[in-house]
């Protein structure tokens, strides 16, 4: 199948839709990766009676994206910093927080930026559910809340350590806060909460600024150039096509318990980064070659040596992938990028 048409596959699954009927959904973060292909899921639900807000701080990119759904009076985009307070008089029923950049370089230029993004832009979302019907939070958070661990799989109980005197810890410690946050509005203010905790997703729709070495992999196959690999890859992490990503975080958001987190990755696509780059180069029929990265590139990198996710937890939920391998969900995000290409 395409990705196209494994968005229709997600969009139809036997899932209790019905507790979003006559629901605002409002989705943050709305033109990245993985808040990009949710919006097109629940846009392409064949039975779907209610609105989805898409928000974002790119709104020319919002329009390129979501160009089939622009004149659908079910669909909604807004501007939207999360940083900034939102105000509106829209009853928001379920929220999915999709909004946080996760790219390294921004990590090493951007800390601060990314640390409120996070903590502040999941408060301002919370204090306008407390005045606006909120049923349900879903936090999008990240495996890189466990940390160096100590070779063992991840389960959701597990912490390993994080340096917070690193600048890159912006990143886990500050989605480390925010889980905590979650679980903080849930106890005090009796907010329905729910975590998803995302190995390392790939697709298309990845952003220009996206740096992360999947991105920077299908650039370099795309330009028609060998696959860069900027360090040894012996890296060896879990990952999760985009697609599979947002049926696990619609699964969480409909299935899950309340102050749980899931992890979400595919477990037949645990592979080194350096496996990762060969597969791209395969696929694209280049080699692989190995640069220096520069100062900058290394102070954004994930030194996080093995980040393998247990996944039984969300598979109890009824949660499985769609079914291909991360070669055929590689080639098919190739063939999307070059289809948007043209």
């Amino acid at each position: 199948m395409s990705y196209k048409e494994d968005i229709k596959a997600v969009a139809s699954l036997q899932l209790p839709w019905e507790k979003l009927s006559g629901c605002n959904i409002l989705v943050t973060g709305a033109t990245g990766l993985i808040g990009s292909c949710l919006v097109e899921v629940l846009m392409e639900h064949p039975n779907m009676d209610y609105h989805v807000y898409a928000s974002g701080r790119n709104e020319e990119r919002a329009m390129l994206r979501f160009s089939n759904y622009i004149t659908d009076p079910a669909f909604h985009f807004f501007q939207y910093d999360v940083t900034k307070p939102l105000k509106g008089d829209v009853d928001f029923q379920y929220v999915i927080h999709a909004a946080s950049n996760a790219s390294p370089n921004y990590f090493a230029t951007k800390p601060v930026d990314i640390i409120k993004a996070n903590i502040e832009g999941l408060a301002n979302l919370m204090d306008y559910g407390l005045e606006h019907c909120l049923c349900r939070l879903l936090f999008v958070s990240s495996g890189e809340v466990y940390g160096e661990g100590d070779g063992r799989i991840f389960t959701e109980e597990y912490s390993g350590y994080v340096d917070c005197t690193s600048v890159r810890s912006c990143y886990p410690s500050s989605k480390r806060a925010a889980e905590s946050l979650c679980i903080a509005y849930a106890h005090q203010y009796g907010i329905d909460v729910s975590i998803a905790r995302l190995s390392h997703v790939f697709g298309p729709n990845f952003t220009e600024s996206d740096n992360r070495a999947y991105a920077q992999f299908i650039r370099n196959a795309m330009r028609g150039e060998d696959i860069i690999l900027k360090s040894t890859g012996e890296q060896f992490r879990s990952w999760c096509y985009v697609v599979d990503c947002v049926s696990a975080i619609l699964h969480i958001l409909l299935k899950g318990e309340n102050g749980h987190a899931y992890n979400v990755a595919d477990n037949k696509s645990n592979i080194s980064i350096k496996e990762l780059a060969e597969i791209i180069a395969r696929i694209a029929q280049k080699k692989v070659k190995f640069e220096l990265p520069s100062t900058l590139e290394k102070q954004g990198f994930n030194i996080v040596s093995k980040s393998v996710f247990d996944t039984h937890k969300i598979e109890e939920l009824g949660w499985h992938t769609l079914g291909d391998d991360i070669f055929y969900n590689l080639k098919k995000t190739i063939e999307e990028v070059r289809e948007q290409k043209h």
